[in-house]
């Protein structure tokens, strides 16, 4: 079985996958938080520090891209494989209102018609050595919607498709459609990746003995929750003190790369609202969480995680 770290926006970019790189096993591949090209295709600062290969040496990355435009996918693409990516995802996942607003990430799904001329325009002008996945839902609203969406998927030749089984309306709500995932299983040639709901060693062992179809199993949320879930699920020790000493070289990375610690905060805080439940043993978790959530610079934030990890 295979292991991807999911991407995650503003979450897992490329200073968090190396550091947790550093600290435990490597996945086979590490996906980018997505690009979403412009009309003037120009990257902005932050996608081209990310997809920099000088900040992913070592690692199989896999740049994500957001866009509903055939032209602004296929440019994009070409732009990667000049920076030597072989391989690029589509974001067809992403539940967010201000993206599905736009028919981009899971709203693109809701056209089925369309969907098909994008992948026909894409296979046709995509060089052929560049695989392309795709990440994607079930649908819009109801997971009946993948029977078309699975059929438009199975007229191309997509590398692999990540599925994650629950409908945008679902945001990351209920239980995963299983059913669903497993007559996809059935009804497709492509290699399929499981994404959702991965929060200990027990949930990736249950997917890898219920579906021995998949190929590789995402890990997302719960990695953010366990840095060392990965290791867990492959039967590696993990050090007591792994979290801890992943957590602070963290923190010293985002300071030597953010330009203010307002920034650094914002990236911290943001991981603590997953990070917090590997501390929920301390009987004073709910204070001392809060006490980080206000802490408005570095020192308060370095003695309020302090009390909370001792």
């Amino acid at each position: 079985m295979k292991y991807y770290l999911a991407p995650m926006e503003g979450l897992t970019g490329y200073v968090f996958r190396q550091t947790h790189h550093m600290y435990y096993a490597g996945f086979d591949k590490y996906f980018t938080p997505f690009i979403s090209p412009t009309k003037k295709r120009v990257l902005k600062t932050r996608e081209l520090k990310d997809i920099s290969p000088a900040n992913n040496t070592g690692m199989t990355t896999v740049p994500q891209i957001l866009t509903n435009d055939a032209s602004n996918f296929i440019y994009t693409t070409s732009f990667l494989a000049n920076e030597g990516y072989r391989e690029v995802n589509l974001n067809l996942g992403c539940p967010s209102p201000t993206v599905v607003s736009k028919n981009k990430g899971a709203g693109f799904l809701s056209d089925p018609e369309r969907l098909d001329r994008f992948f026909d325009e894409v296979f046709n002008g995509v060089d052929k050595d560049i695989k392309i996945s795709v990440k994607t839902r079930l649908g819009m609203c109801f997971a009946s919607e993948f029977e078309d969406i699975l059929k438009v998927y199975n007229r191309y030749p997509i590398s692999e498709l990540i599925i994650h089984p629950r409908v945008r309306d679902d945001y990351y709500n209920g239980s995963v459609k299983m059913d669903v995932f497993g007559e996809a299983l059935k009804n497709t040639s492509i290699s399929v990746c499981y994404n959702g709901d991965i929060f200990d060693a027990s949930d990736a062992l249950r997917i890898a003995e219920d579906c021995p179809n998949v190929n590789a199993i995402m890990l997302g949320r719960g990695i953010l929750r366990n840095p060392g879930l990965i290791n867990e699920i492959k039967g590696i020790p993990v050090e007591p003190d792994s979290v801890i000493s992943f957590h602070n070289t963290l923190l010293e990375k985002y300071l030597g790369d953010l330009k203010s610690e307002r920034d650094v905060l914002f990236k911290m805080k943001e991981l603590w609202s997953y990070l917090a439940v590997s501390f929920n043993d301390n009987p004073e978790h709910d204070k001392l969480l809060k006490k980080i959530r206000k802490s408005s610079n570095i020192s308060e934030y370095r003695i309020a995680v302090n009390e909370l990890i001792k």
